[in-house]
């Protein structure tokens, strides 16, 4: 073996792994939510866009954004399209610069890549984290329902993560804007109600939140397995 290769190897063996997610949510993987629509009911008004940022841990065991993905979405046959809603999402469905895909292969390709995250991060499921979570998870499902999907979403049946409550909590504010000027995230009026930008400001919000609580951070929850397992 010449001396690179001694030094390539001893560098691998010097740097600590990377935590990972599964370590830290009892086998959840987090990943933020944002859907907008054509109203307000999951069965009969359109899901026109999605995007979903899967949390992950940096080298140091803090919470980052892992790659988003996202899908601009065509109506369903026969859906409602409220136009109050379509007003305030600022969305044209029939334009034909969304680049709109078909809803089921839409969400089997959002489906593959969140589940190629969930598999690297040794976690069971993901589990749904939205500002309103319970919202964005119902048209998620309705959508599952709708395509046929459900063997395919990785996506848990119920449980979620919602940063109302968190940013409540932690700042005394529960609109999504608000909360993130409390948090000192900026955040842009005109860039709102747009899927994936809210998704990204969730998902900074839930980060900070989440690491400024020493206690939830992964070093410590494996000090505290370690300490169980030397009194036992």
């Amino acid at each position: 073996m010449n001396d690179v290769n001694v030094t390539n190897t001893a560098a691998n063996e010097a740097k600590p792994a990377r935590p990972i997610i599964g370590q830290r949510f009892r086998g959840f993987l987090p990943v933020v939510v944002d859907v907008e629509t054509a109203g307000m009911d999951a069965k009969s008004n359109a899901l026109l866009e999605i995007a979903c940022i899967p949390i992950l841990f940096d080298e140091n065991g803090q919470l980052v954004l892992g790659e988003a993905v996202h899908a601009h979405i065509k109506p369903f046959e026969g859906s409602k399209l409220d136009q109050r809603s379509l007003d305030f999402i600022g969305i044209d469905p029939y334009n034909p610069f969304r680049m709109a895909e078909d809803e089921k292969p839409a969400l089997l390709r959002i489906f593959k890549s969140l589940e190629k995250t969930r598999r690297e991060q040794g976690c069971n499921h993901c589990v749904l984290v939205g500002h309103n979570a319970h919202f964005d998870l119902g048209f998620l499902q309705a959508a599952v329902a709708r395509t046929h999907t459900k063997n395919q979403t990785p996506f848990h049946s119920f449980s979620v993560f919602d940063t109302v409550t968190l940013a409540a909590a932690a700042y005394g504010q529960t609109v999504l804007a608000r909360a993130c000027q409390a948090a000192g995230i900026p955040f842009s009026n005109g860039e709102a109600h747009a899927a994936l930008y809210d998704t990204q400001k969730t998902a900074e919000l839930f980060c900070k939140i989440v690491n400024a609580w020493p206690a939830m951070q992964i070093a410590k929850v494996d000090e505290a397995s370690e300490s169980e397992n030397d009194s036992e």
